[in-house]
């Protein structure tokens, strides 16, 4: 990757931005110029390559200065204020926000890393942009694992794929997630890795005249109805496969093992598209997913639909319109391509409002103390497998794996889960100690006689639950 590379990238979307960009290279290639990676690299090729991350992203000028300067004030004699009065305080902020607290600071490594770690997601309350030049930063980090001591590539495999690899599907950076998390699978278990990949190809060729077959059905169809269309199949990543077949699935089992994705024009032809698909092959009806009225926590939006398709297979259709294939693949970073001006304000409103890992980030923060303390309920509240569930009126609301009714009842509001009574899960009657299933329907009954008791707190698994019953019975207790 050479510093040439990237201007020509950037000079196709943002070239008002090239000599500003040539000024924050020739301040980092000075600043790093006696130092080295650990590939025997001069250390410039790590920022030059995290400016190229950024730039296919369509980042602006101030967050592509920023990728070059990341490790300057770090790693160097070049501090804050020399940035800020060379670039301006928003590259220097950005820079701020990237660079670690030293280690000096800490007892340990670890209290330093989960220092560091709260202090990046926190900073997503400011400014999302400072997240995503740190998951650039990490993808070539990832990149170029190899260069590093064998305990430093496990130690840096699993804190990516328990924290960077889950930031990135937050904010909708889908296709940099799933690289973090095949790369990082590769030093955490490369025996699993090795032979999932070796399958792809066996996969490819059994599916191979389903595929044929399927492209020509769907183009002849989509042609007649006159619409247009872009279309390509894709198999899961290898973490994806991997996560199921430790669930205990079989390849046979994996209904989205292979995607057929297709990109029409108008949200109306994604439905026109789906009935067309459905003359075609006959539809697997508990397998539909309507992601356009009822979009993923992250905006992901599409319809999936799991057919039986050609030649004896289960294929999975993905259908969304341009605009929505952009966002599901570059997340928050969409607002670059589609606002010329005004894209990290848009992105940031969009964050603050639609985004509901946001929210419960930022509770967690406020309630815990301790930097370890946070890092590890982050990971379970929020990194973990989650689940999905409805409301009654089908709003979807996501919690962690192993929250019951009370969790629930507790984020929809607190004076519902201080009064809840009863509560039905698809129409039926369950307590409310009931742990929740994906997809649940949820309808909860109040009672201004009913209260929390003590005995709740060992039936919840989320943080905000738990001190809602405890300050309530704390109340309660200081009242009497």
């Amino acid at each position: 990757m050479t510093f040439e590379e990237v201007l020509k990238v950037i000079k196709e979307y943002n070239p008002e931005e090239i000599d500003r960009v040539k000024k924050a290279y020739k301040l980092a290639e000075e600043a790093h110029k006696d130092q080295k990676r650990e590939s025997g690299e001069p250390y410039i090729i790590h920022p030059i390559n995290v400016c190229m991350n950024l730039a296919e992203l369509y980042a602006d000028g101030d967050s592509l200065c920023a990728g070059l300067l990341h490790d300057v004030v770090e790693d160097t004699d070049v501090t804050l204020e020399m940035i800020e009065k060379e670039f301006g305080p928003s590259v220097a902020h950005l820079v701020d926000g990237v660079t670690k607290i030293s280690n000096l600071h800490y007892s340990s490594k670890d209290e330093a890393t989960n220092a560091n770690i709260r202090r990046l997601i926190n900073s997503l309350n400011d400014d999302v942009r400072i997240i995503i030049i740190k998951l650039c930063d990490r993808l070539h980090n990832i990149r170029t694992l190899e260069f590093k001591a064998p305990e430093k590539r496990v130690r840096s495999a699993y804190e990516t794929i328990n924290i960077f690899a889950p930031l990135a599907y937050f904010i909708g950076l889908f296709r940099m997630k799933c690289e973090l998390e095949d790369k990082c699978l590769y030093y955490i278990d490369e025996e699993a890795y090795d032979v999932i990949k070796s399958k792809e190809q066996e996969i490819l060729l059994d599916y191979e005249k389903c595929l044929n077959i399927t492209t020509d059905s769907v183009k002849k169809i989509l042609d007649e109805h006159n619409i247009k269309y872009d279309f390509r199949t894709k198999i899961l990543n290898v973490y994806q496969i991997y996560q199921k077949l430790n669930k205990g699935y079989k390849y046979s089992d994996i209904h989205d093992l292979v995607n057929y994705k297709i990109v029409v024009d108008k949200e109306e032809e994604c439905y026109l598209t789906l009935g067309l698909l459905h003359r075609l092959y006959t539809p697997m009806n508990y397998k539909f997913k309507d992601y356009i009225a009822l979009p993923k926590t992250n905006r992901y939006k599409s319809l999936h639909t799991t057919v039986f398709g050609p030649d004896n297979h289960i294929l999975q259709f993905q259908i969304k319109t341009k605009e929505m294939d952009e966002i599901n693949t570059y997340g928050l970073t969409a607002y670059w391509r589609q606002l010329r001006e005004g894209g990290q304000e848009k992105m940031q409103m969009e964050l603050v409002n639609n985004y509901p890992f946001f929210n419960v980030l930022r509770d967690l923060n406020q309630a815990i103390d301790n930097d370890t303390d946070f890092v590890d309920r982050v990971k379970q509240e929020i990194f973990t497998q989650n689940i999905y569930v409805y409301s009654l009126n089908g709003e979807i609301v996501e919690l962690p794996y192993g929250s019951t009714v009370i969790d629930f009842a507790y984020k929809i509001h607190t004076e519902i889960g201080n009064h809840l009574y009863k509560a039905y899960i698809n129409g039926k009657e369950v307590k409310i100690t009931k742990v929740l299933n994906n997809k649940d329907r949820i309808m909860l009954l109040q009672n201004e006689n009913s209260y929390p008791r003590k005995s709740w707190i060992n039936h919840v698994v989320t943080l905000n639950a738990k001190r809602r019953i405890k300050e309530f019975l704390k109340d309660e207790k200081e009242g009497n």
